[in-house]
């Protein structure tokens, strides 16, 4: 069982090889383990992206929203009741979606402003993980106060406890804008989302919010936190064929699923790479045998007037030609499993010494490459790297088979 192995071996350390075709069999090695390496980690990446979207992003972005058609639901206590019965929802709380100016001396500010219930908002959102807790606590305690995202706090000037003026407009019946209503309201905090959330939104509590919009207890919306947020489709209808209300489906692969659809065609645009990249690596094992072969012509004839078979012959050469995809696919796998490991690390470390930012705060929701390293997808790398292997020995090993004893010896 093992004569085929030990021969393949005994080929490849054998002295009549070329510097050429030694260089041609170490570049088809070299090939396959760059193809693994840099695959894995470019899946890594994509993988973190991933992750990044379903823990940050979609922390902050509805996984599911009922809004109002008109004024406000009227009895949002039991849509949230009614909600949370379902298996696939985690969550619900009711919020207030308001449009805002900030006034200050000399111009205005425009920012979206959320009113939201204190006590079911941090199960629906990760807002609390973007602001300190002290600081979350005092807006909890402070009817009046409201959370700035500290771009738009550093732009206005603001810190926290200062005071400032909201105006927010106010239409009538036909859609007609009558004079804005007039709000003071106290900074209590500052949270840091990154990107242009910071800039954009603020938050205070849905009773001020109720107040403002001219609502009696109806929130404009019920958002939803679901456990498997890519069954957001599905669990919006489910959910709402079982609540009263008349209202606007939202969720989020509507308005923000673009970037998972994104992540998904680079994944695929990296294995069609690969695909590539084997290909290319298999030609050098095709071509690199094909002259190894030619080579051991009387070896071959050797081995056939001792009785090796055609089978023991072509498997001599499937398992030499394999040994190249198969020490390329290892190394190759591992090297680049531990540089997707350590790839936020190194990726940091050239941030600090080049002073610069590959992924500015102020424009994305990360601020650093993220990396997450699938074993299933090592496996699969490597399996079919090597299986690629395999498959360019088929070939060439079968002409060597054939080969017989006189005709190899006359070429000899």
């Amino acid at each position: 069982m093992n004569l085929p192995f030990l021969l393949a071996h005994r080929f490849r350390q054998s002295r009549e090889k070329t510097r050429y075709l030694s260089f041609i069999s170490a570049s088809s090695t070299i090939g396959i383990g760059l193809a693994c390496a840099i695959l894995i980690i470019l899946l890594s990446v994509m993988n973190g992206f991933q992750k990044a979207l379903e823990n940050d992003f979609l922390s902050l972005v509805p996984h599911v929203e009922y809004q109002a058609v008109h004024g406000g639901l009227e009895d949002w206590q039991e849509m949230v009741r009614v909600a949370e019965q379902h298996p696939g929802v985690r969550a619900a709380a009711p919020a207030i979606k308001l449009s805002a100016m900030v006034q200050l001396p000399g111009r205005f500010r425009g920012l979206e402003l959320r009113a939201i219930h204190t006590e079911l908002e941090p199960a629906v959102s990760g807002i609390t993980r973007y602001v300190s807790s002290s600081e979350w606590q005092e807006f909890v305690n402070t009817e009046n106060g409201v959370l700035l995202g500290k771009g738009l706090a550093n732009e206005l000037g603001l810190s926290i406890g200062d005071n400032l003026n909201l105006l927010i407009p106010q239409l009538q019946q036909g859609n007609t804008i009558r004079a804005p209503r007039r709000i003071n309201v106290t900074v209590v905090g500052l949270f840091a989302m990154g990107g242009e959330l910071d800039f954009q939104q603020a938050y205070i509590h849905l009773a001020l919010g109720q107040t403002t919009a001219g609502l009696n207890t109806e929130a404009s919306s019920v958002r939803l936190a679901l456990y498997d947020v890519y069954a957001a489709p599905t669990i919006a209808r489910e959910v709402a064929g079982q609540v009263q209300e008349y209202a606007i489906i939202h969720d989020w692969t509507r308005s923000e699923g673009h970037l998972f659809r994104d992540i998904q065609l680079v994944r695929t645009i990296m294995y069609l790479v690969l695909v590539l990249v084997l290909a290319v690596a298999s030609f050098n094992i095709v071509s690199t045998l094909v002259m190894v072969v030619r080579e051991k012509q009387a070896s071959i004839a050797i081995l056939r007037t001792m009785g090796a078979s055609e089978s023991l012959i072509m498997r001599t050469f499937v398992w030499q030609g394999s040994l190249n995809g198969i020490v390329g696919a290892v190394v190759g796998s591992v090297v680049g499993t531990i540089l997707a490991l350590a790839l936020p690390q190194i990726l940091g470390a050239l941030e600090r010494t080049l002073n610069v930012s590959m992924l500015p705060a102020e424009l994305y929701f990360i601020s650093s490459i993220p990396s997450e390293v699938v074993w299933a997808e090592v496996l699969l790398v490597a399996g079919l790297a090597i299986v690629t292997s395999v498959l360019a020995t088929i070939y060439p090993a079968r002409q060597a088979a054939k080969l017989a004893p006189a005709q190899a010896l006359r070429g000899g």
